[in-house]
């Protein structure tokens, strides 16, 4: 499949070249295949080419959802999540709900999301988003899929939302964006946290910190791609490939050796998403 990128400037900009390859092969949890240019299988090429074995494509409504459906269905080291994100919130209608329930049963989709609340930039008010990420709870625990959350200044009611609700077996915060004392929070409630290329910014001792302290066993890595671009590439576009440079940089702030996190970043990735066939 070809990606339907929504950034032409983005493609304009040379693409950073490729890092060392990884030794122990790992998934990428989260990224936008959909939005990247080129195809999907050139995507999933390069990544492989650097040890980023596999990836997990997400939907942000019912058309990119369908897309990322698709998607998994052709290339089996790429599985996909399908949601409405809160952003559009405003558009979660019971048709479109019902949409993103059929596709979760797919069976190379794997999750519901992204989901969740955004306080920071959004065309929908915090009630829609609120209503939404209750609907995509329910549709994730029916599913049996896990659960990707986009939290941005939301992290009260994202919380309580879950509690209230009652939060799937699997839970994960996608570029987790709380301190030390948030992840002592979500982890202490089971929740995986995901971190992402923002990870190597300069301003980013918050999230180094969440990562230093967040359980080996909760932990994840993705790109977010094509967004959130690790340095020292920051405001060129990302793409999977690109995630080796975040890998290192969270077994640099944890102290231990990159092959030792591969193997967990790829067991967590599992026990999420479930194995791949």
């Amino acid at each position: 499949m070809t990606a339907r990128s929504r950034s032409a400037g983005a493609r304009e900009l040379a693409p950073p070249p490729a890092p060392e390859p990884l030794a122990v092969e790992v998934a990428d949890a989260h990224c936008h295949l959909d939005l990247m240019g080129g195809s999907a299988a050139d995507a999933v090429a390069a990544a492989q080419a650097v040890g980023v074995r596999r990836l997990v494509t997400i939907g942000i409504d019912v058309e990119t959802s369908g897309w990322c459906a698709q998607a998994a269905a052709e290339h089996p080291d790429v599985y996909a999540a399908v949601a409405i994100h809160p952003n559009e919130a405003s558009t979660a209608s019971l048709a479109a709900l019902a949409e993103i329930a059929r596709l979760a049963a797919l069976p190379q989709v794997r999750a519901v999301g992204e989901t969740g609340l955004d306080y920071y930039r959004t065309t929908a008010t915090p009630a829609q988003q609120q209503a939404s990420f209750r609907e995509h709870i329910a549709i994730a625990k029916a599913t049996d899929r896990a659960l990707v959350i986009h939290d941005r200044e939301a992290h009260p009611d994202v919380l309580r939302l879950l509690a209230e609700e009652g939060a799937p077996e699997r839970t994960l915060f996608h570029c987790f964006s709380g301190d030390a004392p948030m992840a002592a929070v979500c982890t202490d409630r089971g929740y995986h946290l995901s971190f992402a290329g923002n990870v190597t910014f300069k301003n980013a001792g918050d999230l180094r910190a969440a990562a230093a302290v967040a359980p080996l066993e909760l932990l994840l890595v993705e790109t977010d791609a094509p967004f959130l671009t690790p340095m020292p590439y920051r405001g060129k576009p990302n793409a999977p490939y690109l995630m080796p440079l975040t890998v290192r940089a969270l077994a640099e702030v944890r102290g231990m050796e990159v092959e030792e996190l591969c193997g967990a970043l790829a067991a967590n990735a599992e026990r999420v998403f479930g194995p791949w066939d």
